[in-house]
């Protein structure tokens, strides 16, 4: 794989704060301020537990996705491409208090992603509401 590059040194979530984006478009992060990067965090309406089982449910349903690292208020998955093995990293970081799970997606290489990352995170958003929706 000689586009998956090497994974961020950065990662995880420190004081409630994910890494911040590069200066790169590659990225979108509900924590950041600017506009190229910004993205709405996902807002849950059930128990943290419940939306933390919801967002690991449908990060494993998606196509070529890997869990790394899982805790209670944090999930990091890599994400490959299809087509030449290019990986970005998402993360997904709970917020109780606020009841929204902040998201992170980047890639590791390259400028631009020709907006995957922000579609990506719009795909998991909807998968996502789907699963609160429904009641276990």
């Amino acid at each position: 794989m000689i586009f998956a590059g090497k994974r961020p040194s950065n990662l995880g979530a420190c004081d409630g704060k994910l890494a911040p984006c590069p200066h790169t478009p590659n990225c979108v992060s509900s924590q950041s301020t600017d506009s190229i990067h910004q993205i709405a965090p996902l807002s849950y309406n059930s128990t943290p537990e419940k939306a933390l089982a919801d967002i690991k449910s449908v990060v494993e349903s998606l196509p070529r996705t890997k869990i790394i690292t899982e805790k209670d208020n944090y999930l990091y998955a890599e994400f490959k491409s299809a087509l030449l093995g290019f990986i970005d990293d998402v993360e997904f970081y709970l917020d109780s208090n606020a009841n929204f799970i902040h998201v992170r997606s980047a890639s590791r290489l390259g400028q631009s992603d020709l907006g995957v990352n922000r579609k990506r995170i719009e795909t998991i958003r909807e998968k996502f509401t789907q699963r609160q929706q429904t009641r276990v």
